[in-house]
């Protein structure tokens, strides 16, 4: 797919991956839908689209709500016309280890509150806007590129049992669609990043990061352009559907 002009909707582009995304993909002067929590905070982002040549908008809405989900793409597609593709960013972490016992006692254990957070956002956001980003490309009768984010942690990691399952899901969901959607001319395909270098981890301590730096065989954190520049491939790549890239220095071997 070639981008210029092209509509690309980005979930979570307030900061992070999915304002990387952003930036690169603006480079290809395309039109972007920005979407948070806070529209507001995406304007950052959104000054940074322009000066390189994109057209954007920001829209807020929360993208484990259906209503937000849907009335947040039904103004995109009268903003611009239709929906040419859609990156599923948008994701959050309620860390913690199923149980935990100390001399024979319970000390804690994975509350339902955190695990369903997670899945809100995680699982159903990627589902609802997923659906409704294919409905629109389908009815717009113009091929698409869904890219789902997804994780190395989708393998399982200890204290993620929630946040494994949702990335798992993730995966799963998009290899399913690019079975269901080819025959509309729809591509998906998932990225399952390692450590990256975003706000969140530069927030960590210094002995935590070289400790989680030490474990990956090149020896760094990737940066959030090098999740951005496979989500560039992914799209202007047409024979790539129902994949999933692992960015992470060889980490997961």
């Amino acid at each position: 797919m070639d981008l210029n002009n092209k509509t690309i909707v980005i979930t979570g582009a307030a900061r992070g991956l999915g304002a990387a995304i952003a930036k690169r993909l603006a480079t290809h002067q395309a039109s972007l839908a920005l979407i948070d929590l806070n529209a507001d905070s995406i304007a950052a982002t959104a000054d940074a689209c322009e000066q390189a040549g994109a057209k954007v908008k920001a829209y807020a809405a929360n993208v484990s709500n259906e209503a937000d989900v849907i009335g947040a793409f039904d103004q995109v597609v009268a903003d611009f016309g239709g929906v040419d593709g859609l990156i599923n960013n948008a994701g959050i972490l309620r860390d913690g280890l199923l149980l935990k016992f100390k001399d024979g006692e319970l000390v804690s254990k994975l509350s339902l509150e955190n695990w369903q957070q997670v899945i809100d956002v995680n699982l159903t956001g990627v589902f609802l806007c997923g659906r409704e980003a294919a409905e629109r490309m389908i009815k717009g009768g113009k091929p698409g590129v869904i890219v789902n984010i997804s994780s190395i942690s989708r393998a399982g990691n200890m204290g993620q049992t929630n946040y494994s399952a949702t990335k798992a899901g993730v995966h799963a969901m998009t290899v399913t669609w690019a079975k269901e959607l080819a025959r509309y001319g729809i591509r998906c395909a998932s990225i399952a990043p390692g450590f990256i270098n975003t706000e969140m981890v530069a927030s960590m301590k210094e002995a935590t990061r070289e400790k989680l730096t030490s474990g990956i065989p090149l020896r760094r954190m990737g940066e959030p352009d090098e999740i951005a520049h496979t989500v560039e491939f992914i799209f202007q790549n047409d024979y790539v559907s129902g994949r999933c890239f692992d960015i992470d220095g060889a980490l997961r071997l």
